[in-house]
């Protein structure tokens, strides 16, 4: 696609902490959109709030929020972060992303100056909200309920009777998620699914090294590559865990990721204690990231168990796609978009989410060195075509084109 005929600019509010880590953040709108003459500028929250352009000539960074009040204050943050960029120059348009509040300020923000809103939705963060308020009033209705259910209320209503329709364009995490909206009332031709991607130049296996450590040496290893969370159901690992190893005793998991706090992460090493697994399950904690694709290139299987439901059906989990393009054969449950993937490339299993049925079809892979070894060639020419942020940038690109050069 050819690039706009001028340089077009985004200013982009975000949850995330700047500089971005994301890669759907970082290497989209820092790598990918200034290859088309589109520029952004970032305003978010955490961080170093270091105003230089991050990558180089890519991105912007022209606010962000250091404070344990951060989610309190980000809406103010966020105007400031506005008036900030505004007095920088007038965007081409104003895009903001899984924020409630400041999605209504955003949609104001480009109503006063007459260019387009945009919003980005990667989360149903109004049903969190709403699963939030219904796991309280399990233990009782009193004010902190009721603090729960307002904010559920009023985000519903900004988000669906302001924001989404007040925007221009939204782009979504998935088809799923696009069909979801459309069920609710919104118009589909106003969406682009925006499945989560990779860096290629990253998630290629001839430039990784694998990991040295001898606690996976003449070990059967299975991966599990990304956040650990009670919300994810992620002691589901262990069940299968239990399983495998009752049929191969020299399994051993690897989960290689760290937990949203230290509660969390000493939840799961409690269970892996209590189920007497500390000899078939390695939980590395935190790790950099070409650390963790060390201990990815030296598992045989990957596993990608989603909880099924309204909050993760919708959404376009990231370690399926990492596994393929390492070419890591990997067994995957039955949210949408890792159905979609499994069925396109088949590279893999597709499973429900039964302990039963993930051991299975991980011991299927174990047993079969040549459905393994088929598996594994297919996945990175399947992610090398349809979900390198290249492949994603050029078509999010063209959105752009279309939206920046109309009349408002």
């Amino acid at each position: 696609m050819r690039r706009l005929s001028s340089s077009r600019s985004i200013l982009f509010v975000v949850r995330d902490p700047l500089p971005p880590v994301r890669a759907d953040v970082r290497t989209l709108f820092g790598t990918e959109m200034p290859r088309y003459g589109v520029a952004t500028e970032l305003v978010g929250q955490g961080g170093s709030g270091d105003a230089s352009p991050w990558p180089a000539g890519g991105m912007h960074v022209v606010g962000s929020l250091r404070s344990r009040f951060a989610s309190v204050c980000a809406p103010l943050w966020d105007l400031l972060g506005l008036v900030r960029a505004l007095r920088r120059g007038r965007p081409d348009c104003i895009q903001v992303r899984d924020k409630i509040a400041s999605g209504v300020l955003g949609r104001a923000a480009a109503a006063l100056l007459r260019v387009p809103f945009l919003y980005w939705m990667s989360f149903p963060i109004v049903e969190g909200f709403e699963v939030r308020r219904d796991d309280i009033a399990r233990h009782g209705r009193g004010l902190r309920w009721m603090g729960h259910a307002l904010r559920a209320w009023a985000s519903r209503l900004a988000i669906y009777r302001v924001v989404l329709p007040g925007a221009r364009h939204v782009f979504v995490q998935s088809d799923a998620m696009a069909d979801w909206l459309v069920a609710q009332g919104f118009d589909r031709a106003r969406m682009t699914a925006v499945p989560m991607g990779v860096d290629a130049s990253l998630f290629d296996r001839a430039s990784v090294a694998p990991v040295i450590d001898p606690r996976l040496d003449g070990r059967r290893v299975v991966l599990y590559l990304g956040r650990i969370a009670r919300s994810r159901r992620s002691d589901f690992l262990l069940d299968v865990a239990e399983l495998l190893r009752a049929q191969k005793p020299d399994v051993l998991l690897v989960i290689a990721g760290d937990a949203p706090s230290d509660d969390e992460m000493a939840w799961m090493r409690r269970e892996i204690a209590r189920r007497n697994l500390d000899d078939h399950v390695l939980l590395t904690g935190w790790l950099p990231q070409r650390t963790a694709l060390g201990y990815a290139v030296r598992a045989e299987v990957g596993l990608s168990p989603i909880p099924r439901g309204t909050l993760f059906d919708v959404s376009s989990p990231t370690k399926l796609v990492e596994y393929l393009a390492l070419g890591i054969p990997s067994v995957a449950n039955d949210i949408p978009d890792q159905k979609l993937v499994i069925d396109e490339s088949g590279a893999g299993l597709c499973v429900p989410m039964e302990a039963q049925m993930f051991a299975d079809a991980v011991l299927r892979l174990l047993n079969d060195g040549a459905l393994a070894a088929e598996f594994a060639l297919r996945g990175p020419p399947y992610v090398k075509s349809h979900r390198t942020y290249d492949i994603l940038g050029n078509n999010v690109a063209k959105i752009y084109k279309s939206i920046l050069t109309e009349p408002s």
